[in-house]
């Protein structure tokens, strides 16, 4: 997450690429900053758009703020080492995946207390995706690389789906596909989630360990976020890379918003890249928007069109280690916080 000079070169860059495409750029950039506070990393941001609320994962709970004014409105505790949080509006629940042990949090999504018992789940689960065609909830789990589905009402495991590598995030068409990024593998597979099982994996080249994943459900296309500074621009029928716009260093997460036609990707040099489908085969980079380094995880409001991210203020790393020869910096206690990004 830290600033080096290749980044502050990169940055450049993208700022001098920003003017050429200002004319036709709907004008994001930070609006607001919340500060949070508070200790430790963080990982996927959910926004429950109809609710007003915005999660955000924090290494052994999560945090739950109104998406409006910023304010803390609650807290789920005792999600340790957690990644994401899946929401199920018609039933009522969410879903916190739990790294560092290999659960699954259920939550009311009014009171936000845990309910029942944690699920048990496969090694390290990263992503987490509820599937409302079947109501299905499904883990992405990089240490046991697989996927673990759950009947979301009874909080029943169903099936262990086994994976080609280490999974990344992952989107649903809704229509009974699910979709996701093998990050060791640069693939994309596909899952068939009714009967549990894999119906295809496509390769990505020429992107590599693919990250974030955002889908359009109506043209059917899949934005990837690539660690060789692209945005795989993929068809969700046949697979194949239609475009690959160039994006940020550092990303982490994609998103899309099908009523403005376009695609972001929040990269940890601190930039948030914005795509413009102009057509279901014609993709261009509409926007390199300045946000602040480390903000490489984003979550969209589709109500307000707003997207938020988050990062922290860094310190130098720690010696390193023959675990760990390449720590990252440290993170200083108490400068975290949200950037809301508006047009």
């Amino acid at each position: 997450m830290a600033l080096n000079s290749k980044w502050r070169i990169s940055i450049l860059s993208l700022s001098l690429a920003a003017v050429a495409v200002a004319a036709a750029g709907p004008g994001y950039h930070v609006v607001k900053t919340y500060k949070v506070g508070g200790d430790g990393g963080w990982d996927y941001l959910t926004v429950d758009a109809s609710a007003r609320r915005f999660y955000i994962s924090r290494g052994t709970h999560v945090i739950v703020l109104d998406a409006d004014s910023g304010k803390n409105v609650g807290d789920i505790p005792d999600t340790p080492g957690v990644h994401g949080i899946a929401l199920a509006p018609e039933l009522g629940k969410g879903f916190v995946s739990n790294g560092r042990e290999g659960t699954v949090t259920v939550f009311d999504l009014k009171t936000l207390a845990p309910s029942g018992s944690k699920i048990k789940v496969g090694e390290n689960p990263d992503a987490i995706l509820y599937e409302p065609a079947t109501k299905r909830v499904f883990t992405f789990n990089g240490r046991s690389q697989d996927s673990t589905a759950i009947d979301a009402a009874s909080g029943k495991v169903l099936a262990t789906i086994k994976l080609d590598g280490k999974p990344e995030f992952a989107a649903s068409d809704a229509k009974g596909e699910v979709f996701v990024n093998i990050e060791d593998k640069s693939e994309l597979t596909v899952i068939d989630p009714n009967k549990l099982e894999v119906k295809t994996k496509w390769p990505l080249a020429p992107c590599t360990e693919p990250s974030g994943l955002a889908i359009d459900r109506k043209n059917r296309r899949l934005f990837v976020g690539c660690d060789n500074k692209m945005m795989a621009v993929v068809d969700a029928d046949s697979g194949k890379v239609l475009a690959t716009p160039a994006i940020g260093e550092g990303v982490d997460a994609t998103a899309y918003d099908d009523e403005t036609d376009l695609a972001f990707a929040s990269c940890g040099q601190g930039v948030l890249t914005v795509v413009k489908q102009d057509s279901p085969q014609k993709f261009s980079v509409v926007e390199n928007v300045k946000t602040e380094p480390g903000a490489r995880t984003m979550a969209l409001d589709t109500k307000t069109h707003n997207v938020f991210t988050v990062t922290a203020k860094f310190g130098p790393p720690p010696a390193a280690t023959a675990d760990n020869p390449h720590p990252r910096r440290t993170i200083l206690p108490d400068t975290f916080e949200v950037l809301v990004l508006s047009k």
